[in-house]
Parts: C-alpha cells; sequence; structure tokens
C-alpha cells in the first residue's frame, strides 16, 4: 500500500498566478483522511484560490492533486463533485429567487419519469437537517432568510451530494456564537464518521478549539504546517501576519458630546411576514462614543440599519441626524448628511463588483467637484490619485492597485476598501455592521483601531456585531435586541458575556 494513502488529498507544488500577482507559490498542503485540518492566512493570502484550484473553479499552472494516494485532475466543479469533494464558499453560490430546496438538489435531482420526485429529495434533507442540526425551511425563499441559514443551506448541499472532503471557506464569518458552537459540533461529527475537512478561518480560537493540524499561509507562499495540540493563537498569529498583533482592542475612556443620532419610536416592517421586524425602538448615540446593537441574528439588526440608512422605508417612528428629520429622506441625501454605512451584505449593498476599485472608493462622492467637472466629467486622474491614497493608508491589497476590478479582490480586501470608503467620508454617525467580518487578526486589530479614532476625533459609531467578543472589547453602551425590540442596555465594563447572551436568547428582558 502507497504511504501517501494515509491523505485523502494531497496538494502538491500548487502554483497559481492571475495578472500582478502570484496567488499561491509552490503551496503544498496534506489531508488527512478523516481530520479537519485549517487554512490560515491573512485576507489575500491565497487561502480561498487555493481551494478553487482543488474545487475546480481554477486551473494551476504548476504543480499535482492526489486523492488517497492517486494523482487526478479537475478541471471543473462537476469532476470536483464526482471524486466527492464539496465546497461551502465564502460568499454563496445560490439562487436568489429559488427555495432551500431548489438551491439544494439543483444539478442533482431526482427524476422519475422525466417528473423531478421532490418528495424524496425533501425527505432526505430534512432527514440530514435532523441529524446534523441544520433547521432550515425547505420551502423558504433564499432571498428571505438569513445568511445563517443560507449558510446552512450550502452546507446540506454538500450532505446531500454524499461528498467525502468538505471544504469550508470562512463558515463562521456570518454566524452566531451559538450557531457557530453548533457548526463545530456538526464539522467534529462529521470528521468522526470518516469525512476529511479543509477548513479556512482567521479565526483563531476556533481553529484552536476545532482542528487537528493547520496550514498557514502568507502572501502566497507556505509558511508551515504545526499540530493544533502543540501551538497558540499567538504563534499562530505571528506566523499569519509576521509579527505579534493585539488580540484586544485598547481605548480611553469616551467622552460623549451631543446626540448625532436620534430615534424615537422606529417600526420597519418586515419582508418575511406581516408583523414588523423593528417594533417601536427608541435610542441615541452621541459624538464620541460606540453604541453597539448585539443580538443573535435575526431578531431585527438588519432592518433597524436599512430603515436608518434609507434602504428600506420604516412604517412609524422618527430618525434625526443633527437635530434634521431624516425619515423619508433619500440615501445620498443622508449620505451627504454626515451619514456612512458599511454593509453587511458586501456584494449586495457595499460594491459594485465590476468597476474597478477606484471607482468603488469614489462610489458616494463621484459627484463632488474634487471628482466631477461641472459639465459631468469625471476626473479620472484624480479619482486614481484618491484611490491610491485610501490604498495605501488602509492596505487593501489587490492585483492592480486602483484599476483592479473588485470582483477578483479577496473577501477580506474588499471589506477593507468599504472600510476605507465610509471612514474617510468623515461621516458624523457611522453605521458599521459586522465590519470585520471575514477580516484576519491584523486586519481587525486595524479596524478597531481606525473605529476608536473615528470616535476620538468626536464622532458617533452605532456599531452592530455578531461577535461577542467584538462587542465587549469595542463598545461603549450595549443595547440588546430580541424580536425587533430593544431588551436591554448595559455598560460593557459591568456585564459579562453570558449575561448578554440571556437577554439575546430572550430568557430575560429589562423592566419597561
Amino acid at each position: 500500500m502507497e504511504s501517501s494513502s494515509e491523505y485523502a488529498i494531497e496538494m502538491l507544488g500548487i502554483t497559481k498566478r492571475f495578472p500582478g500577482i502570484i496567488a499561491n507559490d509552490n503551496v503544498t498542503v496534506q489531508l488527512r483522511k478523516g481530520e479537519i485540518h485549517a487554512l490560515l492566512g491573512e485576507n489575500g493570502a491565497g487561502k480561498s484560490t487555493l481551494m478553487s484550484v482543488l474545487f475546480g473553479l481554477y486551473q494551476a499552472e504548476e504543480g499535482i492533486i492526489k486523492k488517497d494516494g492517486r494523482e487526478v485532475t479537475i478541471k471543473n466543479p462537476n469532476d470536483a463533485n464526482d471524486l466527492g469533494i464539496g465546497m461551502v464558499h465564502q460568499h454563496f453560490k445560490l439562487v436568489q429567487c429559488f427555495t432551500v430546496l431548489d438551491n439544494i438538489i439543483l444539478g442533482d435531482e431526482t427524476v422519475k419519469h422525466g417528473l423531478l420526485q421532490k418528495n424524496v429529495s425533501r425527505k432526505k434533507i430534512v432527514e440530514l437537517s435532523d441529524r446534523y442540526g441544520l433547521k432550515v425551511d425547505p420551502d423558504a425563499v433564499i432571498e428571505d432568510i438569513t445568511v445563517g441559514m443560507q449558510q446552512r443551506t450550502e452546507i446540506l448541499k454538500m450532505l446531500y451530494r454524499d461528498n467525502e472532503i468538505l471544504i469550508f471557506d470562512e463558515p463562521t464569518a456570518v454566524l452566531t456564537p451559538a450557531e457557530i458552537d453548533e457548526l463545530m459540533k456538526i464539522m467534529k461529527n462529521l470528521a468522526k464518521e470518516g469525512k476529511s475537512i479543509l477548513f479556512i478561518s482567521h479565526k483563531l480560537a476556533e481553529i484552536m478549539a476545532v482542528a487537528d493540524r493547520c496550514t498557514v499561509l502568507r502572501r502566497g507562499k507556505c509558511i508551515g504546517t504545526v499540530n493544533i495540540k502543540d501551538t497558540n493563537p499567538n504563534e499562530l498569529s505571528r506566523m499569519m501576519v509576521g509579527r505579534d498583533v493585539q488580540l484586544v482592542a485598547e481605548k480611553e475612556e469616551s467622552v460623549p458630546g451631543e446626540v448625532i443620532l436620534h430615534v424615537e419610536n422606529l417600526s420597519v416592517p418586515s419582508r418575511l411576514h406581516h408583523k414588523n421586524a423593528v417594533s417601536n425602538v427608541s435610542f441615541d448615540v452621541r459624538a464620541g462614543e460606540i453604541v453597539c446593537i448585539a443580538g443573535i441574528d435575526g431578531n431585527g439588526q438588519t432592518e433597524l440599519v436599512y430603515g436608518l440608512s434609507g434602504l428600506e422605508n420604516c412604517s412609524s417612528g422618527k430618525i434625526l441626524l443633527g437635530g434634521k428629520d431624516i425619515t423619508n429622506a433619500p440615501i445620498r441625501e443622508r449620505s451627504v448628511s454626515g451619514m456612512s454605512h458599511i454593509p453587511e451584505d458586501r456584494h449586495k449593498h457595499g460594491l459594485v463588483m465590476d468597476y474597478s476599485l477606484a471607482y468603488n472608493l469614489v462610489l458616494q462622492r463621484y459627484f463632488e467637484a474634487e471628482f466631477s467637472t461641472s459639465a459631468g466629467f469625471l476626473k479620472k486622474a484624480e479619482i486614481n490619485k484618491y484611490a491610491d491614497r485610501l490604498i495605501e493608508a488602509f492596505d487593501i491589497r489587490s492585483g492592480q492597485g486602483a484599476p483592479t476590478i473588485v470582483r477578483s479582490m479577496s473577501g477580506g480586501n474588499q471589506q477593507k476598501a468599504i472600510i476605507a470608503r465610509e471612514i474617510d467620508k468623515n461621516p458624523d454617525i457611522l453605521l458599521a455592521v459586522q465590519p470585520t467580518r471575514g477580516l484576519d487578526v491584523g486586519a481587525i486589530e486595524r479596524v478597531h483601531r481606525d473605529i476608536i479614532a473615528h470616535r476620538d476625533k468626536g464622532h458617533a459609531i452605532l456599531l452592530v456585531s455578531l461577535e461577542l467578543e467584538e462587542v465587549m472589547s469595542l463598545s461603549d453602551r450595549i443595547l440588546v435586541m430580541y424580536e425587533g425590540e430593544i431588551v436591554g442596555e448595559f455598560d460593557p465594563k459591568k456585564t459579562t458575556p453570558e449575561e448578554l447572551g440571556l437577554y439575546m436568547a430572550g430568557a430575560r428582558r429589562a423592566a419597561s
């Protein structure tokens, strides 16, 4: 028997080039049967590219792939599926107007006499979701469900196809703490059943909790593979970033000033059902403070931000920005009046994917005199100069700089571009929704510093985060949302994650 057959998958000497960048530079990763193998690296280190080569989305220029000790050729995802390789992508590959069930069976339908046998598929999906604790409604339409639910749909898609090798690309970036614990259990169960898992993550705590071994990539090169039981978070972050990283945000005591954002009895309708997603919510955010909305995904935080930013109409209540009523103001008016928004879904509301990085960086300012003439023509040289400044200041990594098409950039660097654009506008109020989603520890440290610096200049920040650690370390005040209402207000110095968890789960609520 070949010695290499202890490995389910071997990627040996893989090199993948794109214009202006070597995404993978002679990388070797070996996945043992039944193990959870983490891939760790900064944004743009080449992790997703490497997994896309394994899944057949890209072809490597050099190197070979072996499965069970035999060399294989993977030209496309169908080849990968035939070899039992499945992938949950960082940005989900789901058809928005299809149901959960239709997405899961797409391309692998059960047909009898030319007719779809949806009942057979439904039975299998319900069994799988019960067995692995992946509760989803098979008949819900994808565009109506939370990002966490879409994530579960993607995992069920792999399990439905009986894949043996499972690639999870940043699977926890959009999940709540409870859902992350659940996913960790699911991954361990899958590994126990003999499935082999490749797990891309930036989150050191998760890798320490769930992985057997970890391969670290930095700027396209393989830094090394370590056994998790022989390492620690500090060593991993040093391997990944090449320096020591501050893992907890440091900040001075806040000195709140005047009210910048005043929200009074605000209700926002739900797209899913007849009652409101946000119900009669009131709060203030002052200059010089970070107020965080904490809660489990799907409790109205998304709709609240849609109402504040103008993406959704409010059914009642009012919003004042610096004393000015903006309840029914168009989005551009809110933007020009001093509001910035780092959106939850960077592809849907944050970027024009097929525009250049430079154009994305001036999306909300292109009409200003600095960037366009009085006749309405864009000043391209000025736009590029501005983009170069932001790329440098916020360490946005891309193959070709300002002209790079945003779609070709890594998810973390797309996020950095949005953060750069929104903070550089120097807004009075910054709505930051999961601003560090999908970022590595080095970039998180940087974003936290930027947000704190923005606060210290006397601006207001409304942070929405599902990461309890981030909530505890960044916020000056915490508001917990449950089922569309604010059920408690907390001082992060006087509360605990456990207490917040009880309010987030609806087990407790503050006396009104």
